[in-house]
């Protein structure tokens, strides 16, 4: 075993996006969804709505994502306390949202930009699972199909039309709008629906998308439920809608994932005079010190098989392994590239 301090020339740091599907299974359109009734009528089915790729019963079953109501007066679900009004889980909800999102509980949603915007104090959101979508959503890879009175729309961000990103304090946003892979459909400027704003508004870096009521309900006639009890299921609205309205499992989601995996290059230089040497006991006499055999006092053989990182107090950190032995003696020079992935 041989050591050498490494130079601050012999590190780069690189950064590489990588795109890749949504969703487990595998595939970038999520084409079928199903839901749990033990979630849905247990505590949490109160809040928001699990949705599969498979039936519960399978073993490969795992939540894609959530669906949830949120309303900033209640309404839409049952009250914590018929005597208090105001307070259910959709005021919960929209409370959480606008917490994380808006960062200023006197703020409202806005959907849409210009004089076509409308603020609502109502909206569906979808939570992708954050295994699924890693770091963030692929800007123009979102496409959602919502059906419903006869009709059905398909809905993508605005990220191909949107020259400058857009921010709600410090989250990037991009507008829900009709058309397909980031374009709003021709004939159409900005997808908007006229005097509703856009269809909702996307989060990529938060894995959320809001559903805008007012503007779904004119394109498919769908609105949510505003009574005080629980039998609105204003989440299994929406989940209808994305299912096929009712011919559930069939439904048509496309979504890819985004990540960002820095690497930390090394670079080990294993110079002409350099581990030409070894240490092993076939090499080295372990009694006397000295080089067994005289012909490789002058001409020396080693085969390099590992490299070791070591910090300054001499602790290993990383070990790299070659994929195959690597001759050196004073006749040959090698260049070893680690990679640490992080």
């Amino acid at each position: 075993m041989s050591f050498k301090r490494l130079d601050p020339e012999d590190f780069i740091v690189s950064s590489d996006s990588i795109v890749s599907t949504a969703w487990s299974t595998g595939a970038p359109t999520l084409s079928a969804v199903f839901t749990s009734s033990a979630q849905e009528n247990g505590a949490s089915g109160k809040f928001y709505l699990e949705v599969y790729q498979e039936a519960t019963s399978s073993v490969n079953s795992a939540v894609q994502f959530n669906v949830a109501y949120c309303d900033a007066i209640g309404s839409g679900s049952a009250l914590y306390n018929p005597l208090i009004p105001g307070k259910s889980p959709s005021s919960t909800n929209y409370g959480q949202y606008r917490t994380m999102i808006l960062e200023d509980e006197n703020s409202s949603f806005i959907f849409g930009d210009g004089t076509n915007a409308i603020t609502s104090s109502m909206f569906w959101a979808i939570s992708v699972e954050r295994a699924c979508y890693k770091e963030a959503f692929f800007p123009g890879s979102l496409n959602l199909t919502l059906s419903g009175s006869g009709n059905a729309i398909k809905l993508t961000d605005n990220s191909a039309t949107q020259n400058v990103e857009t921010f709600i304090g410090a989250t990037r946003v991009y507008q829900l709008i009709s058309g397909s892979n980031g374009t709003p459909y021709s004939g159409s400027a900005t997808g908007y629906v006229e005097n509703s704003g856009s269809y909702g508004l996307v989060f990529p870096d938060l894995g959320t998308i809001l559903i805008n009521p007012y503007a779904v309900s004119q394109s498919i006639g769908l609105f949510p439920s505003q009574s005080y009890n629980a039998l609105g299921r204003n989440e299994r609205r929406l989940f209808q809608a994305i299912s096929g309205s009712g011919a559930a499992p069939i439904c048509s989601f496309q979504l890819n994932s985004e990540e960002t995996v820095t690497s930390d290059y090394v670079f080990v230089r294993a110079r002409n005079s350099e581990f030409n040497y070894s240490e092993n006991p076939s090499f080295i006499s372990g009694s006397t010190g000295e080089v067994i055999y005289d012909n490789f006092i002058n001409h020396p053989q080693t085969y390099v098989t590992t490299v070791g990182l070591y910090n300054d107090t001499n602790e290993l950190l990383a070990v790299a392994k070659l994929s195959r032995p690597l001759l050196k003696d004073f006749t040959k020079e090698s260049l070893m590239r680690i990679k640490l992935d992080f």
